[in-house]
């Protein structure tokens, strides 16, 4: 995979193509490979994906792994690659760092595509019986042991509810070969914990709050919510956090992309992929002479 220095790191991404950046964001506790089944059937266009900071074959710098930490790098990343009128697709905690990215630099996007994404400050009562129960083990004090003693937070989230159906063992190694021992996995957890529940944490409360404006206030810049019949494992985006997206998010399309749990790239990665490219064609945000090659890294 390609390497770029950020800040006083590096971070690692996939690209394939050329023309429009799509700059596809994943969540926790994943990787840009996450990403390794949409990319191909996106067509045309730039496709990036980068591992975030602190995860997959990116640096590991000591940092408190904050939301605003991973903003601060993956800025670097944009600045660095010099991109620029990109799209961007983000899933779970990848979502949120587009919509707060691309509130911050309005004038970069052309447009923004999420799913299962965390897109407001929430409460305790908002959060389905799975994610308050996830919510709650993430925050106990046996989580340091539990969680960072094993690689139960990566397994769980690639074989067990996370998934419809367990990725299989080539792809969970790629999955787990990042985080082999414990000060690894602390991004992992230091993620899990910045879930904003009643208020904190408050800068990232604030941050959600202003890049919500700019959500409700963007009519010129398309965006997709792509939608999955979840039941159980779905963490976020339910039916009633539907409502509030098409109520508060302007310019917004919602697409149903079938059965999937938390980690939808894995159970619906071709319903993904052309989701988002009927609705880019639709936008005309893809230029119509650019084409797609095979994917590196």
């Amino acid at each position: 995979m390609p390497t770029v220095d950020v800040l006083d790191s590096t971070m690692n991404y996939r690209e394939t193509g050329s023309g429009t950046p799509i700059v596809l964001l994943h969540g926790n506790p994943g990787s840009s490979h996450v990403w390794r089944n949409v990319m191909p059937g996106l067509g045309p266009g730039r496709l990036l994906a980068p591992d975030l900071i602190g995860m997959g074959g990116s640096g590991k710098p000591a940092l408190d792994h904050t939301f605003a930490d991973h903003a601060r790098y993956l800025d670097a990343w944009f600045d660095a690659l010099g991109l620029d009128r990109v799209i961007l697709v983000g899933h779970d905690w990848g979502g949120t760092l587009a919509l707060d990215w691309a509130a911050r630099h309005p004038e970069r996007v052309l447009g923004i595509v999420f799913l299962e994404a965390i897109v407001k400050p929430m409460t305790w009562a908002e959060l389905s019986p799975n994610a308050q129960q996830r919510s709650r083990t993430v925050r106990s004090p046996e989580a340091e042991e539990t969680l960072l003693g094993t690689d139960a937070l990566v397994r769980t989230a690639f074989t067990g509810g996370g998934v419809r159906t367990p990725v299989s063992d080539d792809d969970l190694a790629a999955y787990l070969a990042p985080y082999p021992d414990r000060e690894s996995r602390r991004p992992l957890l230091a993620w899990a914990r910045q879930i904003p529940l009643d208020g904190e944490p408050a800068e990232l409360v604030t941050r959600m709050r202003e890049f919500g404006t700019w959500m409700a206030t963007s009519p010129d810049v398309p965006k997709l919510l792509l939608t999955f019949d979840g039941g159980a494992g779905s963490l976020l985006i339910d039916a009633t956090m539907t409502a509030w997206c098409r109520s508060h998010i302007a310019a917004l399309d919602v697409t149903p992309c079938g059965p999937a749990a938390h980690h939808a790239p894995e159970d619906r990665p071709t319903e993904i992929a052309a989701a988002i490219r009927t609705w880019t064609a639709q936008h005309g945000l893809v230029g119509a002479g650019e084409v797609g090659v095979h994917v590196r890294g």
